[in-house]
């Protein structure tokens, strides 16, 4: 018998959130200079951004920038955990200024990353 196949929408999901974190870990590792916008991540997957907008919906019930802030969130809060690393350095290498990675991130997860960070290292 052979494994159920993925049906289509879940297969664009899937592709578009392997780009995203293709990209996420160019912009960490200096390979990328700047984040893609949902049309760059379209063009990659040769669809129309509305398609992928409406896909990410139907398959997550978020848009295609809720699917990008959500894996943006993940490796911010994943970058905030090393102790190394400022979170001016973090909000960098996302490519935000700073204020405004502080202000994204509290509207994302209710909390300055600061705060993040200290609870972070209190239950370690």
């Amino acid at each position: 018998m052979q494994p159920a196949q993925k049906n289509k929408p879940t297969q664009l999901y899937e592709r578009y959130r392997q780009l995203i974190k293709t990209h996420l870990t160019d912009l960490v590792k200096g390979n990328a200079e700047s984040m893609l916008n949902i049309e760059d991540f379209a063009d990659q997957l040769c669809i129309h951004p509305t398609h992928l907008s409406n896909t990410m919906k139907a398959v997550t019930g978020t848009s295609a920038c809720g699917v990008l802030q959500l894996e943006i969130g993940h490796l911010a809060k994943e970058l905030l955990m090393d102790p190394t690393r400022t979170v001016q350095e973090v909000a960098l290498l996302l490519d935000f200024e700073p204020s405004q990675f502080t202000k994204w991130f509290k509207r994302i997860y209710g909390m300055t990353p600061k705060t993040f960070r200290q609870g972070q290292l209190l239950k370690s």
